[in-house]
């Protein structure tokens, strides 16, 4: 095993450091880096990135990162890890899912180092770290105001990433498009494979998606030969994998009551919620349109006519999975991103 550099820093094996990436001079002329982690272990192995806050308010990966980087097993490392606790820091100190420039940074990738201030994040980002390794996690959260329940997101018919994805062992694993200028899309593009986590809401910590998030992520370590052990999942855990998922949406404006939770099995036609007239008796049925299982939902009770309220992934068992994803219909990220 030889030193890894970066940013011009070199890191002998069997140690690990703090780089700082210089990104820009912010306008009261503060230095804003991109601070990069590198554990470099003494024996062979992968290179791996683990990213968080590439939307800046999807905060709950910084914490998943900290712990993986406090972990025991990460005194043994064989490989490289190259963990970005924060990508976005602009969006992260403003509580914002974009950039300084207005742009969302996910769909700014590869980047550029002469374009605006997004693409010079995005290029430094995936030339110093994404393209280092040959896999990564890419953590995120649903966005404002709704939650989702912990989940792997893998590109279609990608028998490898799905392997892995079953490593993790979230409750669902949802098959779903590559969007263009993600980082997914570009850096499949580039042979680099990439989970992407969704679990919990903006601006918030949930501790059983920190918990599921940080354990995955050692158990993909472990498939991977990273590390000797990860954490075990419960006997009765089970990996749902989805290949298709809808969002049911408000059929009226009013307040919203629901009736079932994010991990609940449903049934096509089975009420799932009610809105009522907040200043009268009426109130209208939310029905779920497919069988399937709820892996996110609104968490505001004020909704308006035509709100999505609950996401649902229609499921089939994972033992099967590989057969099925082939040519199947995925569901389309701008809608669950």
């Amino acid at each position: 095993m030889t030193a890894f550099t970066i940013g011009g820093e070199a890191v002998a094996p069997g140690t690990r450091q703090r780089v700082d990436l210089k990104i820009s001079t912010l306008a009261n002329a503060t230095s804003m880096d991109l601070p990069v982690h590198v554990v470099n272990g003494q024996q062979r192995g992968p290179t791996f990135f683990l990213s968080a806050a590439v939307h800046g308010d999807e905060i709950q990966g910084v914490e998943i990162i900290r712990r993986v980087l406090l972990h025991p097993a990460l005194r043994e490392v064989k490989g490289t890890l190259l963990a970005v606790p924060i990508v976005n820091h602009f969006g992260f100190i403003t509580h914002s899912r974009y950039m300084a420039d207005r742009r969302d940074l996910n769909r700014s990738f590869p980047g550029s180092d002469r374009g605006s201030l997004a693409s010079l994040l995005a290029d430094l980002f995936f030339r110093e770290v994404v393209l280092r390794c040959q896999y990564g996690v890419d953590l995120h959260t649903a966005a404002l105001h709704r939650m989702n329940l912990p989940q792997i997101r893998v590109a279609p018919r990608d028998a490898e990433l799905l392997k892995l994805a079953e490593a993790f062992a979230p409750p669902v694993v949802l098959v779903s498009k590559l969007r263009d200028k993600s980082l997914r899309l570009t850096a499949a593009a580039e042979g680099v494979k990439v989970l992407l986590y969704e679990g919990g809401e903006a601006l918030r910590f949930d501790e059983p998606s920190i918990e599921a998030g940080g354990k995955g992520v050692l158990r993909v370590m472990a498939a991977l030969g990273m590390i000797a052990e990860a954490p075990r999942t419960a006997a009765h855990h089970g990996v749902t994998i989805a290949t298709a998922s809808t969002w049911v949406r408000a059929p009226e404006g009013g307040i919203l009551h629901t009736l079932r939770r994010c991990g609940d099995r449903v049934g096509r036609k089975e009420v799932i919620g009610v809105v009522a007239d907040p200043v009268g008796g009426h109130s209208v049925p939310v029905v779920a349109a497919d069988d399937g299982m709820i892996i996110g939902r609104t968490q505001l009770p004020l909704v308006n006519r035509g709100d999505a309220l609950f996401h649902i992934a229609r499921a089939a068992a994972l033992s099967g999975a590989k057969g099925r994803s082939e040519g199947a219909v995925v569901a389309d990220e701008d809608e669950i991103i």
